[in-house]
């Protein structure tokens, strides 16, 4: 194998990859056996905050493994770069040789926008036509392709974000395939949206469970550390909560972690995660029913995206 078929670059898996049968094979992969799962996060004081590297592995016995090294420089948005960069090693799970190299960037925005969108086609209400996007960074167009993708009923989007500039930049870029608006008060837009994904790097709550209307699904994507989170107690108070994984989640991501510890929630009140879900043993009981999804994003979702893409854009051989 030459460099050149080794390796898959982003432009090669966007031309084949979308989230309709993405999201169809996560669901499946959910019913197969967990893979096993190592995590170490690095960390290191940067301009403005600090600056990380994630070390992600998972292995599914028999079937494959692969490691994903991702680098987080909250810093780089002031300079017109990705908070994010990756790379990511495919193995074959019973002789271990390297399979593929895949851009590690396009397979998480990929995994984490499928992630969601299937926690909110389990979860949401099949008649949301109302999407809130709080966040416009490197994942949120992503995220709303992925949830309308599997909400094609979704009729209107509105994107708020703290940088005005940063809003409507995205603003242009959805709009050259949807219709999306601004929205300027926080409050009114939650209220207002049936459906509300939040992507952001905020440490304090920005989504207040007071604004959450009966009937609201609302994702939870930006959190990945134990001091970081993006809704309030009273959101996780009024909520049925589910998640991804409860492996890589409960103990692990202050969303969860924060409210626990405090004595808001317990680990009781998560009713499921994705393998729950898929295997149809819990999820929304009521239409008026709040549920919540927080994306945890775990090495075992990035191994299913992997095996999804080599799947079905891997060079002849």
């Amino acid at each position: 194998m030459n460099s050149n078929s080794f390796h898959l670059d982003a432009q090669q898996i966007f031309e084949h990859i979308s989230f309709g049968p993405l999201v169809d094979d996560l669901a499946r992969m959910h019913r197969e056996s967990p893979a096993d799962l190592q995590d170490m996060l690095l960390e290191q004081p940067g301009q403005m905050d600090k600056d990380y590297c994630l070390i992600r592995a998972a292995w599914q016995g028999g079937a494959a493994l692969g490691v994903k090294i991702a680098s987080v420089f909250p810093a780089n948005v002031s300079h017109d770069l990705p908070a994010i960069h990756a790379a990511y090693i495919l193995f074959d799970g019973i002789n271990g040789v390297p399979v593929r190299s895949i851009d590690g960037n396009a397979l998480t925005y990929l995994k984490t926008a499928a992630d969601s969108a299937l926690g909110s086609q389990l979860l949401a209400r099949p008649d949301c036509r109302r999407l809130l996007m709080v966040g416009a960074g490197a994942m949120a167009p992503y995220l709303i392709e992925a949830h309308c993708t599997v909400h094609p009923q979704i009729e209107e989007i509105r994107i708020w974000n703290r940088s005005v500039g940063r809003r409507d930049a995205l603003l242009d870029e959805i709009n050259k395939g949807r219709h999306a608006e601004a929205a300027d008060d926080l409050a009114e837009a939650v209220a207002w949206a049936d459906l509300v994904c939040c992507a952001t790097m905020t440490s304090e709550p920005l989504i207040q469970g007071e604004w959450l209307q009966p009937g609201a699904h609302l994702d939870l994507v930006g959190a990945f550390r134990k001091d970081m989170r993006e809704a309030d107690d009273e959101a996780l108070r009024r909520a049925q909560v589910f998640v991804d994984s409860r492996k890589t989640t409960i103990g692990e991501i202050g969303e969860l972690v924060i409210p626990m510890e405090a004595g808001v929630i317990s680990e009781e009140d998560v009713l499921g995660d994705l393998y729950d879900l898929c295997a149809n043993k819990t999820g929304r009981q009521n239409p008026k029913d709040i549920t919540l999804f927080k994306n945890g994003g775990g090495g075992h979702l990035d191994l299913m995206t992997a095996r999804h893409i080599e799947n079905r854009c891997a060079p002849d051989q």
